[in-house]
């Protein structure tokens, strides 16, 4: 089941980062402002490079930890897919709230999952004075 997961969460990842990408760039294709496009791009993929990054980590971490990381990805990206989807296609005006909100809340529920699965992976000290 778990490698089940772990394998759903990667495709999702990668679909996710690149519908999230995309949708941005289509939603703001009549923008002047090339540089804040590709930057903002960058912020709405930022999340998913930080899944990446951080379940490089996670194989010492407990089960449990694993699963919320790979169960957070695939929340991040359906949200990313309907928020930004249904932005992008909707008729303007568009707003850039959903584009800022949802990467910074992904990211503070990626780091408070990393730092209990970092937890989950430590070892208790071990007791000098304890006789085995």
């Amino acid at each position: 089941m778990s490698e089940r997961l772990q394998g759903a969460a990667r495709a999702g990842a990668l679909v996710g980062a690149i519908g999230a990408v995309a949708l941005t760039l289509y939603a703001g294709r009549g923008s002047p402002q090339r540089l804040v496009m590709i930057l903002m791009a960058g912020w709405v993929l930022a999340p998913f490079f930080g899944y990446a990054l951080i379940s490089r980590f996670a194989a010492r971490w407990s089960t449990g930890a694993r699963f919320a990381l790979d169960l957070a990805i695939l929340v991040i990206a359906m949200a990313a897919l309907v928020v930004y989807g249904r932005d992008a296609l909707q008729p303007p005006p568009r707003r850039a709230g959903p584009y800022v909100l949802l990467p910074g809340l992904s990211w503070v529920v990626l780091l408070v999952i990393a730092a209990g699965g970092w937890l989950s992976g430590r070892r208790p000290p071990v007791d000098a004075n304890s006789v085995h």
